[in-house]
């Protein structure tokens, strides 16, 4: 049987105090100084959460750099809100597709569409919904804001908790099946330490890639009325609205230490905890280090606040001690070809009752057309989106593998790529129009890398936690035969990080599809530049209030990236779990 890798353990003991001796020590009273700071800033923040709308709508976003700080606590609270429900969506959603292939059939295909769907389609139909539940108070508002957030997080987590639960060693689940676990204990001993390394990679793409969509989900317009909530989003939304180059750096600055801080203090941490659970069967020399987290852990006040979670996980275990018999007979029983053809019929009724509907409001209000012109608004997206991933997998690719061997560097290189990963391309529309006008240039060749400025970034930091994914014992055997470059990659790098490219590339192309509406048509001031292409068709349609349009123009947009993913990217998904896998 072979050896259980290092860092494939239970969580419930990887938060044990490592402090000698019996009392309090100063690593206690620090940590509790920044616990209460913490608690306070949540009080201080969530305190308007309550207040009448009446109030917000009185006392508009003022550009006085003496508001940052508030406005920055308010964003920065809305963005880790979302962030937990995607995590919570990610261990329910991204764990049934991989568990159950009647699932997998329904869940796949809905996270395609829903990745394709830009965060103005969802805030046009979520923000009369949440004001509705709560009227007349910001608490609506802001749940809006945050599901905004919440849809520019969840795909990529999503995404990636899945493929790493496809993707554990078959030696490690010899062993598990081996100790017959029941499902639950499999989970939490097995799957979800090996798939941690990779989910923490990419919950940090998906805080900084919430940056990319903050201003459309904290500016948000109903019918003729545009709420503007306090935070960094508006903040920037009103600053270019007005040109005010100074004020947008003001924002940018208070970015830079808003992400500085959680990366000190929250992601950084992680990353260090993390790296226990490596999959491989000799240690690392060189892991990352965070001063928080060896700070927290010489603390005894973190396991007495762990101490409910733990037992309620022991108390889980206990209750779902199954017999080795029951588990075994469940393995050995045949599925049933009725039952699966039955489930597939269900899931195509659904499919093609939906599209019907979708169609008939379509017919009913245009002809056929607007839809070929919108599916041929859509080709030239098509054809700017795979010339830009390419472009973008020869730079970041790379890089990424250079990053992910050097945990040294991977920690000083962390908070820099965040804070790339977080800068909102919007910043940089009004430079780009400017230098286009100034130089006469084609709108439809250079407003196409504002597409991938927000969302290249995933390629990059899936390809680092491929690589720091990558055995150590396997990188010392490398070494030892002496393998020449190419066979290096060839038989080492290329399988090792496949599986992470492939979803940082789906990603990522997804993402720029969805960044076409804000990337194909930008303006600055009384300058507009339109490049043609799908997203300039739904922005127009939008700003015009026409839904037939933009209902047109999102069903064309979510038609091409199922088609893409499940003729591009489903395939090389395939391939990497027949072929490049590296146990």
């Amino acid at each position: 049987m072979p050896p259980i890798a290092r860092g494939v353990r239970p969580f419930s003991r990887t938060w044990r105090a490592t402090a000698s001796g019996s009392g309090p020590s100063w690593a206690d009273a620090i940590a509790f100084l920044l616990l209460a700071g913490l608690a306070v800033l949540v009080a201080r923040g969530a305190a308007g959460v309550a207040q009448p709308l009446s109030e917000l709508r009185l006392d508009p976003i003022a550009l006085d750099p003496w508001n940052l700080p508030a406005y920055a606590l308010r964003t920065t609270l809305r963005m880790f809100a979302a962030l937990g429900a995607a995590l919570v969506f990610t261990f329910v959603v991204a764990t049934l597709a991989a568990k159950s292939k009647r699932a997998e059939m329904v869940i796949v295909p809905a996270l395609d569409i829903l990745q394709s769907v830009p965060i103005l389609g969802f805030l046009t139909f979520t923000v009369t919904f949440f004001m509705g539940l709560f009227p007349g108070q910001q608490l609506g508002v802001e749940l809006a804001a945050i599901f905004a957030i919440f849809t520019s997080q969840a795909w990529n987590m999503a995404f990636s908790f899945y493929q790493s639960l496809r993707s554990v060693p078959g030696d490690l689940e010899e062993v598990s099946r081996g100790f017959a676990l029941s499902p639950w204990r499999r989970f939490i001993r097995l799957e979800l330490p090996f798939a941690t390394p990779s989910l923490v990679w990419n919950a940090m793409m998906s805080m900084s890639g919430g940056w990319f969509f903050i201003v459309a989900a904290e500016a948000i317009s109903v019918g003729n009325t545009r709420i503007m909530l306090p935070g960094i989003g508006s903040w920037l939304a009103l600053a270019i609205d007005r040109q005010d180059f100074r004020a947008v750096g003001w924002a940018v600055g208070a970015m830079a230490v808003v992400i500085l801080l959680y990366d000190q203090f929250v992601f950084r941490p992680v990353v260090a905890w993390a790296d226990r659970f490596r999959f491989e069967q000799t240690a690392s020399q060189d892991g990352p280090k965070s001063w928080a987290y060896d700070l927290f852990r010489r603390t005894k006040l973190l396991p007495v606040l762990f101490a409910p979670l733990t037992g309620l996980g022991r108390l889980m275990m206990a209750i779902d001690r199954r017999p080795a018999r029951a588990a075994k007979a469940r393995r050995d029983t045949a599925p049933n070809p009725l039952g699966r053809i039955l489930w597939l019929a269900i899931v195509a009724a659904t499919l093609l009752g939906a599209a019907w509907l979708v169609i008939d409001y379509i017919a009913s209000h245009l002809a056929w057309g607007d839809a070929f012109v919108a599916f041929g608004l859509g080709c030239i997206t098509m054809l700017r989106v795979l010339v830009l991933i390419a472009v973008a997998s020869l730079i970041w690719v790379p890089i990424g593998v250079w990053i992910g061997l050097r945990p040294r560097w991977a920690e000083r290189l962390q908070p820099v790529a965040q804070f790339l990963a977080a800068f909102p391309a919007n910043v940089l529309f009004p430079f780009a129009v400017i230098a286009i006008v100034h130089w006469r240039l084609d709108p439809d060749i250079w407003l196409s890398p504002l597409m991938v400025l927000g969302t290249q970034w995933y390629i990059l930091f899936n390809v680092i936690a491929g690589a720091s994914a990558i055995p150590n014992d396997l990188r010392e055997a490398a070494g030892m035969f002496g393998m020449g470059r190419w066979q290096w990659w060839r038989t080492l790098i290329i399988p090792g990080i496949f599986p992470y490219y492939v979803t940082g590339a789906l990603t990522a192309s997804g993402g720029s599809w969805n960044a076409s509406i804000v990337a194909e048509a930008v303006s600055w001031g009384s300058e507009h530049l339109e490049a043609h292409g799908l997203g300039t068709y739904i922005a127009k349609a939008t700003t015009a209030g026409d839904f037939p349009r933009v209902t047109l123009g999102i069903a064309v947009m979510s038609i091409f990236v199922i088609g893409f993913n499940r003729l591009l990217w489903r395939p090389l998904y395939a391939y990497a779990d027949r072929r490049l896998r590296l146990a």
